[in-house]
């Protein structure tokens, strides 16, 4: 026997592992005593805005707040006025010139302001990123406090693609200052509907 090998055996001889499973997280992370505000001065730190609006607001909110904006593509299940369809496009290169993407969101996050997307009936990835400007929409009642209740949440069964999106995009590279709009939308909402 070599010594490598005597060393192994006496290594799975002396194995005192013992598989005591993984820590409850069950109260585990931040909790808010009202993680709507929390989640409205989260979004606001990082140039995003937050809204609270009746289903039956929608449409007139979104043309109200983009009454300048030309192009108006959604995929949504709320807001069907768009005048741009993105999923009838072949190439998502034909994305470029769209001035506003109202998407859905399956839940916020108040701990970050973030919004978990993962819209199986988006064919086209880049709307959420190559739009002026972003608009999510998401049930008021789909609303976790922390991270952790987050990842709880996501299942990857059903999905090819999910990411969480917090706000427009932005950067502090350049001489530590905020720039927003930098490498993607330059406003981003959530609408919360009630």
């Amino acid at each position: 026997m070599t010594s490598k090998e005597i060393i192994l055996q006496n290594i799975r001889k002396n194995n005192l592992v013992k598989d005591l499973g993984l820590p409850s997280y069950s109260n585990f992370g931040i909790k808010f005593d009202d993680p709507y505000s929390k989640f409205n001065q989260m979004i606001e730190s990082v140039g995003g805005k937050t809204l609270f609006i009746k289903k039956e607001e929608i449409e007139d909110t979104i043309f109200n707040l983009f009454s300048k904006e030309k192009e108006i593509a959604s995929n949504s299940l709320y807001f069907k006025k768009g005048n741009f369809f993105p999923n009838e496009q072949e190439d998502a290169h034909l994305l470029k010139n769209i001035d506003v993407a109202v998407v859905d969101g399956n839940f916020a996050v108040a701990e970050n302001a973030a919004v978990w997307v993962s819209n199986k009936n988006n064919r086209h990835r880049t709307l959420y990123f190559i739009a002026q400007n972003i608009v999510i929409l998401v049930d008021k009642k789909n609303i976790v406090h922390n991270m952790h209740e987050a990842y709880e949440k996501i299942s990857f069964e059903n999905i090819s693609y999910g990411t969480f999106i917090s706000g427009p995009s932005k950067t502090a590279d350049i001489e530590q200052s905020l720039v927003i709009g930098a490498h993607g939308p330059k406003s981003g909402y959530v609408i919360f509907i009630e």
